[in-house]
């Protein structure tokens, strides 16, 4: 699977690995809706860290299809609600 995270490039990421990166979006998800601020820095973090660790980074000029779009690393909590509510994954 392809991965992009918004403003650094994209990795490929064993399809393996998806329940650990479920596990954080599910809890970035939930701390989004809750207007949880520390908490949605923690979990982003630790999601774009676990992208990063175990993803092999393509090369700069390619561009691939992505299976999953990630905010960039200074995304804000109000940003990335938006970006949920626009594509239905959170109510308007």
């Amino acid at each position: 699977m392809i991965v992009r995270i918004m403003g650094e490039g994209q990795v490929r990421l064993d399809e393996g690995r998806l329940a650990e990166l479920n596990e954080l979006d599910d809890e970035l998800l939930a701390e989004t809706r809750a207007g949880d601020e520390e908490g949605f820095r923690r979990t982003l973090g630790a999601l774009l860290d676990a992208v990063r660790r175990l993803g092999v980074p393509l090369p700069d000029d390619s561009l691939e299809p992505s299976g999953l779009i990630l905010p960039s690393p200074d995304a804000t909590l109000s940003e990335v609600r938006e970006m949920l509510t626009d594509n239905g994954l959170l109510p308007g």
